[in-house]
């Protein structure tokens, strides 16, 4: 008899098209270890936070989609840290990837190359790389953790051949500085399957979110990034 598998899951977006190639199936499971101070889903960090839901149930409103999210599309799974959630990824991923559907995770890779996610990459098409900051202290000032395990990710990702995409937010004063982005560029540069690097403008917009739980949004006074901003941190990493 098979396993029952459970994820925690936070919501669920039908036609993404920001998280991915194509139009996705965004699945958004619940719960993350780190604190990211610009996160605009505060509300995920608790991983008892979600909505319990069964492997079946997620699979079959997966397959409602699969005549729009094929064959250009696919499913991505983000969060929260959706690798904390593994067990039931590689129960997912396995159906997926039985039916020709692109496996997309959004990741801070802040994890240990377990025997698990090793398992659950070798299912995975494409991993859109959330490098928090390349600066280790500033890392762990900004997400309550150092980088250390997200740039071995990244490695690891690197020397498997699994494709990446590599997304930074650029949050003016504190993850653009020019010195910064140079190390984040020859970082990138050692990477033999980086397919694209996105620049993602910091915004407020989820700052209610910190509030309505009673939490101190301690980016208050940092400016949203503008076109500007993008495009100086563009050139510094040498990209289009």
């Amino acid at each position: 008899m098979e396993k029952e598998y459970y994820a925690n899951v936070h919501s669920i977006e039908s036609f993404g098209t920001v998280d991915g190639p194509g139009i996705r199936f965004v699945l958004f499971l619940q719960g993350c270890s780190l604190k990211c101070k610009y996160c605009h889903n505060r509300d995920t960090w608790p991983i008892k936070g979600g909505t319990p839901k069964s492997l079946d149930e997620i699979y079959n409103k997966i397959m409602n989609y699969k005549n729009y999210i094929c064959p250009s599309g696919g499913v991505t799974v983000t969060g929260g840290e959706p690798l904390l959630q593994a067990d039931f990824l590689i129960a997912l991923f396995k159906r997926l990837k039985a039916e020709n559907i692109h496996t997309c995770i959004d990741t801070s890779g802040m994890v240990a190359i377990s025997k698990e996610i090793q398992e659950l990459l070798n299912l995975t098409d494409l991993v859109l790389l959330d490098i928090k900051h390349i600066n280790n202290e500033k890392c762990k000032e900004l997400t309550g953790m150092g980088n250390s395990l997200e740039l071995n990710f990244a490695k690891y990702l690197s020397d498997n051949n699994i494709q990446m995409w590599i997304r930074q937010v650029i949050v003016p004063g504190i993850t653009d500085g020019e010195e910064d982005l140079k190390q984040l560029k020859e970082f990138i540069k050692s990477l033999k399957t980086v397919q694209k690097v996105e620049l993602l403008p910091y915004h407020d917009m989820g700052k209610y979110k910190w509030k309505n739980l009673g939490d101190l949004y301690t980016l208050e006074d940092i400016p949203t990034a503008t076109s500007k901003d993008i495009e100086r941190a563009k050139k510094l990493l040498e990209i289009e």
